[in-house]
């Protein structure tokens, strides 16, 4: 990966502004989401706010068929949108899912625009579970993760789709990754995946990629910052005291992810049934997406909180996917912990917005999280389930006891390098040196 560019630099002579002799002319980008799942809205609603000055055209597709979206993309939009691709565009943003090589054959006129890719995600790192299709498509739930190289238990659709990530990458001319995990966990995954194939296997196509690779995370919103700026939690000595003491003050613990084996379910329940053993009166919210099947771990945890909120005659925790993005913000804000269990994670979106909102993190000491969050947050991601989860409790303690009292001794947490505004310069440059 070459060395990053100056996030400092200067853009004097900004080319994303197109000024001509006859003045401003607005610079026309085209972003393409062929799985537009959650996290990729997200990041095509910040990106487009975050250059009002550009004419943007934007074409998704909806993130369900894993399998047949990403090979059929191309497919779909050069038969189904070509008036719209085909017209002049200064620039060709896109995910990693899209099959850009073959859109760009189909069309020949796109293979003249400067083209970005960003991975939010690549498909080696993704722990496989035997399953046909991709992370949204609810099949197959309950077999056992993958692990070491990430391709143990691949299926056809799992290496069609890893193979077109790596068609789209050597198509782009400038690539991003979210996290630096997520860069070094692609590469991994290609010299992997290359190694296996039987004969005329280019040696510079790892080179090729990595010679045009930066990273770049997902930015987040200046309002999401403002809004945690207006709400300050600030707990009184009497507080803190009455918290510690008193069954009717329990810890309030956040689980925002979708409910899926990718999310770690297993060790969750491990978590919680140390949690009642404990004795330790908490309340656990689960907050995310659910489907029509999920892990069987969720009836249990359901089956457990239920005894021990009746057993410490405490409030059940919210046990709810929260649609509304201000109910959703509004419950992060009463929450004291935010909680991972997961076996991905590429940039942590979900964690990284309950921290902004005024909750200590607990996530393993794994994946992207290590880039995002200090290690006094982290819990042991190795060995069996019961270590891992007595880890995560040990730290759950340690954050209650030091997260209540008025002056905590924590590191603080900053995420000021992922504001919309504050990394609007580094997206500048990106755009730049392809114009």
């Amino acid at each position: 990966m070459k060395a990053p560019d100056n996030p400092n630099a200067s853009p004097a002579d900004d080319p994303i502004t197109n000024q001509t002799s006859s003045g401003h002319v607005r610079r026309q980008i085209l972003l393409l989401s062929p799985y537009d799942a959650y996290s990729h809205q997200q990041w095509r609603h910040t990106l487009t706010a975050m250059f009002p000055e550009c004419e943007w055209t934007v074409l998704t597709l909806p993130p369900r068929y894993f399998a047949w979206r990403v090979r059929g993309n191309s497919l779909s939009w050069a038969m189904g949108q070509k008036a719209i691709l085909q017209r002049e565009y200064d620039l060709l943003i896109c995910t990693s899912l899209t099959d850009l090589s073959g859109l760009r054959g189909l069309l020949p006129s796109l293979a003249r625009i400067p083209a970005l890719v960003y991975f939010h995600e690549n498909q080696f790192a993704y722990p496989t579970n035997g399953m046909t299709a991709g992370p949204d498509d609810k099949l197959n739930r309950n077999m056992p993760a993958s692990s070491g190289d990430g391709f143990k238990n691949t299926t056809p659709a799992s290496v069609e789709a890893a193979m077109l990530s790596i068609y789209t990458a050597l198509c782009a001319d400038r690539v991003l990754f979210n996290s630096q995990w997520n860069y070094q966990s692609f590469v991994s995954g290609c010299k992997t995946l290359l190694s296996k194939l039987p004969d005329h296997v280019p040696p510079d196509v790892i080179p090729m990629i990595t010679e045009k690779s930066h990273i770049q995370a997902v930015p987040l919103p200046d309002a999401l910052f403002e809004r945690a700026a207006r709400f300050t939690r600030i707990p009184t000595a009497e507080a803190a005291e009455a918290a510690e003491t008193e069954e009717s003050h329990p810890l309030n613990i956040i689980w925002n992810h979708r409910h899926e084996y990718d999310k770690g379910p297993a060790l969750l329940l491990a978590i919680v049934q140390r949690l009642v053993q404990s004795d330790l009166p908490f309340r656990l919210h689960l907050l995310g997406q659910r489907f029509r099947q999920r892990p069987d771990e969720f009836t249990e945890i359901e089956s457990m909180l239920e005894a021990h909120y009746q057993e410490k005659q405490i409030t059940p925790g919210l046990n709810q996917w929260l649609q509304n993005r201000e109910d959703y913000l509004a419950q992060l804000q009463t929450a004291d912990v935010v909680l991972s269990t997961a076996l991905h994670d590429f940039q942590g979106l979900a964690i990284q917005e309950a921290c902004i909102m005024g909750c200590l993190p607990l996530v393993p000491d794994a994946l992207a999280y290590p880039e995002f969050i200090p290690a006094s947050y982290r819990y042991n991601a190795t060995g069996s389930l019961a270590e891992q989860a007595e880890s995560a409790v040990e730290r759950i303690f340690t954050l209650r006891s030091a997260g209540l009292r008025p002056v905590a001794n924590l590191p603080v947490l900053d995420f000021s390098t992922i504001q919309a505004s504050l990394c609007r310069d580094q997206w500048l440059t990106h755009f730049n040196k392809l114009l």
